[in-house]
Order: structure tokens, then C-alpha cells, then sequence
């Protein structure tokens, strides 16, 4: 026997060596499976940096153009004119954004508002009506009451003969009037009990703006920003400050140094203007309902006005007189009202 296990081996040992086999196997596999994993984040890694150094590489030719362009005595006053024009644009997207977002905040204060009074007064009405059930209930069981005083003070005052032919009944009159009582205050404690239920009930959240609210949020920022345009008197002007913001440096000419004086002189006035003019709340919601006229939607449901029922600009005089000009403020994105919208 011991020359066959020296020949064939001991099955234990054997047992160990196919143990450590399939350990060195399973540690090859995850160590070519983590290999593979760190190959991968190394190209996510390149392509990223690949991705930056061509932004950089972007960047850096932009500056570069820039630097040439501010070299040059030709354009350097246009490139002044075309950044205090882009800066006049990126107000005029601060101020619409800044009224789209007071304006969605307002509104849905006062539908939460107008919510929770709505929920409280229903809670006060389920809490009349509760109380008042509570009342009457009580009322009945004083009867109840009433009636098993009235049966015990009978059962003393029968006499001797009478408490041997009618005691039986009397008893039994006060024993349905008690256990009445007792069900009615098992009622009267349920009653309070959801008394106590209503007071602990939590305020629902709020559910949002319906799709007429911001239909008609939309309306007045669209009115808003045809007030932005409507602010600029040369129209061409504000096609100019619309450009700079969509268009690179160098890529428009303003003209000569005395256009581009006129030109900032005319912005500083634009800022100026746009900084006091802040009575026209009236007129924003005049021309919201000459929008809601002509505005139409794609489905009951959309809440953003097609580009093309918006076209028309109602410019609103003093003495509420209509001029209508035409411009696609939507459909152009004017001051980036795309992105303000409520949705």
C-alpha cells in the first residue's frame, strides 16, 4: 500500500493541488479583468485630455485673434464696441431671467397660497361637521343616561309586591339603556379620535403649476421680452446688441473710431435706460392678452406658445394706443427666452 501511494500519490495532497490551481487561475482572471478595467479608464483618461488640450488649443487661438485684433488700429475700437454690446445683451438676458424667475416664484406662492387655504378650509368644514356630530351625539347619550337614572330611581321606588312582579323588566330596560350607553361612548371616543386625526393631518405638498399658470407665466415673459426690444428706439441697434451676443469678435465692423464713439455712447445710454425704467407692469399685462389672442399650442397640454402666433410686437402708447411691428422674438431666441421659459 505504500508503494502505490508513493506511486499515485495521496488523495489529500492531491485535493491541495487542484485547490491551488483553481486559486492561481481565478487570481489570473481577475487580474487580467482589473488590467482590462485600468486599460479602459486610461483611453477614457486620453480622450479627455485630448478633449482639453483641443480646447485649450481653441482658446488659445481665440486669444491669439483677439490679441491681433486689439493690435490693430483699425479694430480696435470695434472690438470695444463689439464686447460693451455683447455686455449690454447679457443684461438684457439678466433682466429677462430675472423677471421669469420672480414672476414663475410669485406665482406659485399664491396657487400654494390659494392651495392651503382651499385644504385648511376643507379641514375646517370636516371639523364642523365632526363637532356637530359629536354634539348631537352627546345629546343622545344624556337620553341614555336620563334613561338608566330614570330606571334605577324607579327600581328603588317600587314596593315590595311590585319589585316581585315588575322589577324583571325594569332591570332589563336598564341593561339595554347601558349597554347603549356603552357602545355610544365607544362612538363618542372614535369621534374624538378623529378629531385628534384631522388636527395632525400634514399640509399635502404642493402640486405645482397647472398648465394655464404657466401658459400664462410664458405669455408675460414673452411680453417682457418684446419690452426689451421695444426699449431700444433704433431697431437696428438692438439687432446689433442681439449679433454681438451670437457672433466672435472681429466677425462685424462697426465703422470708423467716430461710429464706434456714437455706438458706445448709445450703449452707456441703452444701460442707463434699462437700470430706471420700472413702471410698466401695466402695459407687460395689456400685451400678455393681446399675445393670449393670437397664441396657440401644439397640444392641450403644451404650455409654450408656437414662434410663429408670437410674431406680432405690440408696441403699448401712454393713451393705450397699438402699434403692431413684427419680429420673432421666440422663434429667434431674443435675449435667450428659450431657457427662461416655464416648461
Amino acid at each position: 500500500m505504500g508503494g502505490l501511494a508513493a506511486l499515485f500519490g495521496n488523495s489529500e495532497e492531491k485535493t491541495q493541488d487542484s485547490d491551488k490551481l483553481m486559486d492561481l487561475y481565478w487570481n489570473r482572471a481577475e487580474l487580467k479583468k482589473s488590467f482590462a478595467n485600468q486599460k479602459k479608464e486610461q483611453y477614457k483618461l486620453q480622450d479627455r485630455i485630448k478633449r482639453e488640450e483641443g480646447k485649450s488649443a481653441r482658446l488659445q487661438q481665440k486669444l491669439d485673434h483677439l490679441e491681433d485684433l486689439l493690435l490693430d488700429p483699425q479694430w480696435v475700437h470695434n472690438v470695444v464696441v463689439f464686447y460693451q454690446l455683447r455686455n449690454l445683451a447679457k443684461s438684457c438676458e439678466r433682466h429677462l431671467t430675472t423677471f421669469a424667475e420672480q414672476l414663475k416664484l410669485q406665482r406659485e406662492q399664491k396657487q400654494h397660497e390659494e392651495y392651503r387655504e382651499e385644504w385648511q378650509a376643507k379641514l375646517a368644514e370636516e371639523t364642523a361637521q365632526l363637532q356637530e356630530m359629536l354634539l348631537n351625539h352627546r345629546n343622545s347619550m344624556q337620553q341614555l343616561e336620563d334613561q338608566v337614572a330614570a330606571g334605577l330611581q324607579d327600581l328603588e321606588s317600587l314596593g315590595f309586591l311590585a319589585k316581585i312582579f315588575k322589577s324583571r323588566a325594569v332591570k332589563a330596560a336598564i341593561r339595554e339603556s347601558e349597554s347603549q350607553l356603552e357602545m355610544a361612548r365607544a362612538e363618542e371616543e372614535a369621534m374624538l379620535s378623529d378629531l385628534a386625526a384631522i388636527d395632525r393631518r400634514a399640509e399635502p405638498e404642493h402640486r405645482g403649476l397647472d398648465v394655464a399658470s404657466k401658459r400664462s407665466i410664458n405669455l408675460m415673459i414673452l411680453a417682457f421680452a418684446q419690452e426689451l426690444f421695444l426699449n431700444f428706439e433704433d431697431k437696428e441697434f438692438a439687432k446689433l446688441v442681439k449679433e454681438a451676443n451670437e457672433k466672435s469678435a472681429g466677425s462685424i465692423n462697426y465703422g470708423n473710431r467716430f461710429d464706434c464713439t456714437q455706438l458706445l455712447d448709445q450703449i452707456e445710454d441703452r444701460m442707463t435706460m434699462m437700470e430706471n425704467n420700472k413702471e410698466f407692469a401695466g402695459i407687460l399685462r395689456k400685451r400678455a392678452t393681446l399675445l393670449s389672442k393670437n397664441a396657440e399650442f401644439r397640444n392641450k397640454n403644451d404650455v409654450v406658445p408656437t414662434a410663429a402666433s408670437t410674431e406680432t410686437v405690440y408696441d403699448i402708447g401712454e393713451d393705450d394706443s397699438v402699434r403692431e411691428l413684427q419680429l420673432p422674438i421666440l422663434g429667434e431666441n431674443w435675449w435667450g427666452i428659450a431657457k427662461v421659459l416655464s416648461r
